[in-house]
C-alpha cells in the first residue's frame, strides 16, 4: 500500500532521473534547482499556526523497523505477549518514531527547502501512547523568530510541534529550533 504523498514524491524522483538521463548524464549539484515548499523566515510570524494536511497511520512494521534500527530491545515495543501483561495491554509505538514522524509531517508545509539546520529540541513530551493502527495528525505553532546576528540571510525560529491521535488526544509535543533562510532577493 502506498499513500499519495509518497507516490507523488516517487514520481517526481523518476521524472528527475529521466531528465538527467535524457541530458546525457548526471547533472552537477548546482544545476539542480533546490525544491522550496517551506516558508521563509519572514513568513514565520510568531503565533502562526499550521494545521498540517498530511496524516499518517502507524503500522506494526513501522514500529518494529524503527525500534530495531535504533537498537532498542524493549519488549514493550516488540513482544506482544510481554506487552499484553502491562498496563497498556498491547505493544506501544516507539516514542522516538512518534517524534520523528511528528516533525516529518510538519516539513512539507513549514520548512521544506528553507531550513539550513535543526539546532535542537526542548520540552519533548509524550502524554499518551501511540499504538499500531493509530493515525497521527500534527499542528505547528511558531513560538519565536529572530534574525541571526552572524548570518545576514538567516534567522532562528522555534516551532512547537504537537501530534494528535485519531481521537484528538495529544500524544507528543516538542519545541524545535531551526536555522531558517530569509526570502531570496530578486
Amino acid at each position: 500500500m502506498v499513500d499519495r504523498p509518497h507516490l507523488l514524491a516517487a514520481r517526481r524522483l523518476l521524472d528527475r532521473a529521466a531528465a538527467i538521463d535524457a541530458a546525457g548524464g548526471a547533472a552537477a549539484p548546482e544545476a539542480a534547482p533546490r525544491p522550496v515548499r517551506g516558508l521563509y523566515l519572514e513568513d514565520l510570524a510568531v503565533g502562526r499556526v499550521v494545521e498540517h494536511a498530511l496524516t499518517r497511520t502507524v503500522t506494526e512494521t513501522d514500529n518494529v523497523l524503527a525500534t530495531t534500527l535504533s537498537l532498542n530491545p524493549a519488549q514493550l515495543h516488540l513482544d506482544h505477549d510481554a506487552a499484553a501483561k502491562t498496563e497498556f495491554g498491547r505493544p506501544l509505538v516507539n516514542s522516538m518514531f512518534t517524534l520523528s514522524l511528528l516533525v516529518g509531517i510538519s516539513v512539507h508545509e513549514t520548512t521544506h527547502g528553507t531550513t539550513v539546520a535543526n539546532l535542537g529540541f526542548d520540552d519533548v513530551t509524550f502524554p499518551k501512547p501511540m499504538f499500531h493502527g493509530d493515525t497521527l495528525s500534527a499542528r505547528t505553532t511558531v513560538v519565536s523568530n529572530r534574525p541571526s546576528k552572524k548570518r545576514p540571510h538567516q534567522g532562528v525560529v522555534q516551532f512547537k510541534h504537537e501530534g494528535f491521535n485519531q481521537h484528538g488526544h495529544l500524544v507528543a509535543s516538542c519545541l524545535r529550533s531551526a536555522l531558517m533562510m530569509t526570502r531570496p532577493s530578486a
